[in-house]
């Protein structure tokens, strides 16, 4: 779809959010094609993803309320505040830099303090990109081994399939949550009770003085691992193909980006250069054991750039901190 054509879309009543809602309006600082589009991969039937980032209400930094994001999901928009979006930046969250690194071209809305952020977009680049891009990468990667696991292998095996997804997140559960170590969270398979089951996942938990929220969202978001396999089950086999070829392709760009962020080439988010072999994995070109073999191959390029990369341990939290406080000056006092 044509840049003009999702820009005169925006203007349509299906997007009059932008225009009304109270924290949007002419508060956004960024605003932004993402998703397929944004990277390049996109075929006739893609969607428009929209994200962006806005400036919250003196209020919301001064006085009682409080505001993180808007998401309206008819369009599937996802506007962050500056304070959230900052957050997850500092944090290498990969779907939350990508909006710094989209094309000029693919941007809708873009202020001066918008471009500020994107001018400095080096000062969240960390180290912490080898655990973020890892783990989503890995998130990827097990989803696409569980769905092909689902009718191939036993079911002690698709068993072992689920632990692999969910032990491959607790460094990311960890960074999220109050730290524990595997001592305290100890996931394992042993022999089921259950009739229909020979093996199943057991948890031993052994913790003391720890967060009851914390708890409950990493359980949370353990069980939606689980719930997620089990939807796998039921869905139609011809779209399951196109969403294992789909995530197929979005593995290998995940660790390709993150490859370059480590190399020191910054963020990219459209793949000129891998843009027809991505969409070629997209439309199924390859077999599964091809993509398999090349995940492998990025993966130690990935691996080779972690350990040789010249980033910084944490982000410049300093300078970081500067350019927050310069934005909220220039935009609410």
């Amino acid at each position: 779809m044509a840049i003009q054509s999702i820009k005169d879309k925006l203007k349509s009543i299906e997007y009059e959010f932008l225009r009304t809602e109270l924290h949007l309006k002419n508060n956004i600082l960024i605003l932004t094609i993402a998703g397929s589009i944004a990277y390049g991969t996109n075929t006739d039937t893609s969607d428009i993803d929209v994200r962006g980032v806005t400036i919250e209400t003196k209020q919301d930094l001064m006085g009682l309320s409080s505001f993180e994001q808007f998401e309206d999901r008819p369009t599937d928009t996802v506007i962050y505040g500056l304070k959230k979006f900052i957050t997850l930046c500092l944090n290498s969250n990969p779907n939350v830099l990508e909006i710094l690194g989209t094309r000029p071209e693919d941007l809708l809305v873009i202020t001066k303090e918008g471009q500020l952020l994107r001018d400095n977009v080096d000062l969240f680049l960390s180290k912490r990109a080898i655990q973020s891009f890892g783990n989503y990468a890995t998130a990827q990667l097990r989803r696409l081994q569980n769905a092909l696991a689902r009718d191939n292998y036993p079911q002690a095996e698709k068993e072992q399939h689920i632990l692999n997804s969910i032990l491959g997140q607790m460094e990311h559960l960890k960074r999220t949550y109050k730290d524990f170590t595997n001592k305290e969270i100890n996931l394992y398979i042993d022999q089921s009770d259950k009739e229909e089951m020979d093996t199943e996942i057991f948890i031993d938990i052994n913790l003391k003085r720890y967060p009851l929220r914390d708890l409950k969202n990493i359980y949370s978001d353990m069980n939606n691992i689980v719930k997620e396999y089990s939807k796998l089950n039921h869905r139609n086999k011809k779209k399951d193909e196109l969403h294992l070829n789909k995530h197929a392709m979005h593995l290998i760009r995940l660790l390709v980006t993150g490859t370059e962020i480590l190399e020191g080439k910054g963020i990219n988010t459209y793949r000129e250069k891998e843009r027809e072999f991505f969409l070629d994995i997209r439309k199924g070109k390859y077999s599964f054991d091809e993509v398999f073999q090349m995940v492998d191959e990025y993966e130690q390029r990935f691996k080779s750039a972690a350990k040789s990369t010249l980033l910084p341990d944490e982000p410049d939290y300093k300078r970081v901190e500067e350019l927050m406080m310069e934005i909220y000056s220039k935009t609410l006092f």
